[in-house]
């Protein structure tokens, strides 16, 4: 009997070097027995910078993405000018050479606007993807690499009157860019059963946190047409909601990560990075995870589930993972370091707002679509 729903997976960002095979092993067999993978590659590999050849960063060693089973990756992020226009072609060209799909950036805004669209079981999915927070190198042209985007915009304002004191921060997306994306929703949502789109957003480091903008570009992009939407960079978790019967995956952590110490600077590192690092992002990494700089929270992350019925999603799920001290992400199902991983995701959705329910469903996490949850 012919197959008739699309099983998907989404994992996080994915950071590579040399021999990093191990960081897909638990992950392989659920990735065969899903009908599409996707995932979010946070860096480019070229052999045409030392910098990225020091760390390994070089196209060949993107082939354990290949052999893991991951079908698509979004490329749109904050880091895709680390290595310049070459660092883009480089990495596009091997992914073109190993028939990995790819989308959200491109050698001009054209290519980089441009959607995937791929069939599963007789139903054709697109995607779009698109980085929501700069740096404003990062971001296409009509005759520059780079990748899709919406340009954010802050604004500090005084709630009282008292001129130097703490602002309040409104944030919101620029209407010719968001103008952009809706644009591309509703063509690509005339071609398609079902629309993914890919959004790099959200606070990195910070725990429980969902900001103005998050929400509005979400919003407006089911509005549009979009059935899903997974978001990545925070490099922690964020929770998950449902909006007019679409879920919104706000933060999925990272998915698999070789990050050294010595990557986070340019040059040697300092005696005092921990402390630098705490500094910066307000926290101190478990100087255990040598490959794994993230805030303590980021050890818990997951993957997104889906299961696509043409046009509509009929279950939402969560794959809880625990990273372990080589960077590996462990799938824990319904144990101890599930459930924790469950708490976690509760009260981080509590914090923000946000009222979705979760609850085990055999070894995943449900994502609870109730009434109360729809706008």
């Amino acid at each position: 009997m012919t197959k008739k729903t699309v099983d998907f997976i989404a994992v996080g960002d994915i950071i590579l070097g040399s021999n990093c095979d191990y960081l897909f092993e638990n992950a392989r067999s659920l990735f065969d027995d899903s009908d599409l993978v996707v995932g979010q590659l946070e860096v480019t590999h070229t052999e045409r910078d030392a910098h990225a050849v020091s760390l390994g960063r070089i196209p060949q060693n993107l082939k354990p993405i290949a052999d893991a089973g991951i079908d698509v990756l979004t490329l749109a992020g904050n880091h895709l000018m680390d290595y310049g226009e070459e660092g883009i072609e480089d990495t596009i060209n091997w992914l073109n050479q190993n028939q990995i799909k790819y989308l959200g950036a491109g050698m001009d805004l054209t290519e980089a606007r441009r959607p995937l669209i791929t069939e599963r079981n007789n139903t054709r999915i697109g995607f779009l993807n698109y980085n929501c927070v700069g740096p404003k190198e990062t971001w296409a042209g009509s005759r520059k690499a780079g990748n899709a985007y919406i340009h954010i915009i802050t604004h500090y304002a005084l709630d009282h009157a008292n001129p130097g004191g703490l602002p309040k921060i409104y944030t919101y997306a620029e209407p010719k860019t968001m103008g952009w994306m809706k644009e591309d929703i509703k063509k690509l949502k005339e071609q398609c059963d079902f629309v993914v789109v890919a959004l790099h957003k959200g606070l990195v480091h910070t725990p429980a946190s969902l900001v103005e903008y998050e929400q509005q570009v979400s919003y407006e992009a089911i509005d549009a047409g979009a059935d899903l939407i997974i978001s990545h960079h925070s490099h922690i978790l964020k929770g998950v909601e449902w909006y007019k019967g679409k879920p919104i995956f706000h933060g999925l952590c990272n998915g698999f990560v070789y990050l050294p110490m010595e990557a986070l600077h340019t040059g040697p590192l300092p005696e005092n990075w921990a402390e630098r690092r705490k500094a910066m992002f307000g926290f101190e990494p478990d100087q255990e995870y040598t490959t794994y700089p993230f805030h303590p929270e980021a050890k818990f992350t997951m993957f997104a589930k889906c299961t696509i019925d043409k046009n509509e999603i009929t279950r939402a799920a969560v794959i809880p993972c625990f990273v372990n001290k080589t960077g590996q992400p462990e799938l824990v199902g319904r144990s101890k370091k599930g459930q924790e991983m469950l708490d976690y995701l509760r009260s981080i959705t509590e914090k923000v707002g946000l009222k979705t329910e979760y609850e085990w469903d055999g070894e995943e996490i449900l994502v609870v679509n109730r009434l109360v949850n729809n706008k």
